[in-house]
């Protein structure tokens, strides 16, 4: 049954934003701001890559989606970051409207064999847990009976933390959201051309039958300035609070992501 994740890395596109911008150029302009990539960079490295490399099923496919006007110096830093992920197929697209490029890109790399799809989503600060893919496997096979009736099943795995990093290493709190990505992940028949990205995640449960796993941590919720739902005024803030030594040793457990490397990236050690 394959596995595929699909990880937007500031992909200069139409749509796809909750932030909106009049021009292509101005968008550019926010998508590679100095700041904002070193961010980006930043937990894509610390949050998002230590998991996947630990995977106990290494069996899937991280496909990463950028620009095709990404400047040079980053594509570069991205190439090195993903060198070591066997896993990882790099993509870039010219500008084009999100959902399609998004559902064309997943589906060059489908096989459309006999067998369902599993799909999930991440941004490059989200994380999942070591176990997630296994685990995703597995719920697919309890769900094989159901899947024979329905184009699409969403599997959310709802419990985890919200995260935040910087030079002090990990700040968190714990979330048991219902379809939080990225560990919530959706199952197509094998006929169906439609994408994990064709879907709000908050929408799902109306629009297909949504089976929820919790008691099990399984998520990272990147939380910085940066993030697109940050953006509008109004948004709710988020209290985190610095991981103790427990908890750190949690996280090395869980999601092989280390506060002494966040430190280190961050310049804090």
């Amino acid at each position: 049954m394959q596995v595929i994740g699909i990880c937007r890395f500031s992909y200069l596109g139409l749509g796809g934003f909750q932030v909106e911008h009049d021009t292509l150029e101005a968008r550019a302009a926010f998508l590679y701001d100095p700041d904002r990539m070193e961010t980006r960079f930043r937990t894509f490295e610390t949050l998002t890559l230590p998991p996947l490399r630990a995977q106990t099923d290494p069996d899937f496919t991280l496909l990463v989606v950028t620009g095709d006007s990404l400047p040079a110096p980053y594509m570069e830093r991205l190439r090195a970051l993903l060198a070591d992920l066997p896993q990882a197929v790099i993509q870039t697209h010219p500008p084009g409207k999100h959902r399609q490029v998004m559902q064309e890109a997943i589906n060059s790399l489908r096989r459309f064999d006999k067998e369902p799809c599993l799909q999930f989503r991440m941004d490059d600060d989200d994380g999942v847990a070591c176990a997630y893919v296994e685990r995703l496997r597995d719920a697919a096979h309890d769900l094989h009976k159901l899947a024979r009736r329905h184009r699409h099943i969403a599997i959310d795995f709802n419990q985890g933390y919200i995260v935040g990093s910087g030079p002090g290493g990990l700040s968190a709190t714990p979330t048991r959201r219902p379809c939080t990505t990225a560990a919530l992940a959706l199952m197509f028949k094998p006929s169906v051309r439609l994408t994990v990205m064709n879907f709000a995640h908050q929408k799902l449960p109306q629009m297909m039958p949504t089976v929820s796993f919790t008691g099990e941590d399984m998520l990272l919720r990147g939380h910085n300035d940066h993030n697109d739902s940050r953006q509008k005024p109004g948004v709710t803030p988020i209290a985190l609070a610095p991981l103790d030594a427990t908890q750190e040793a949690l996280f090395r457990k869980v999601y092989n992501v280390d506060a002494d490397h966040v430190r280190r990236v961050y310049g804090g050690a």
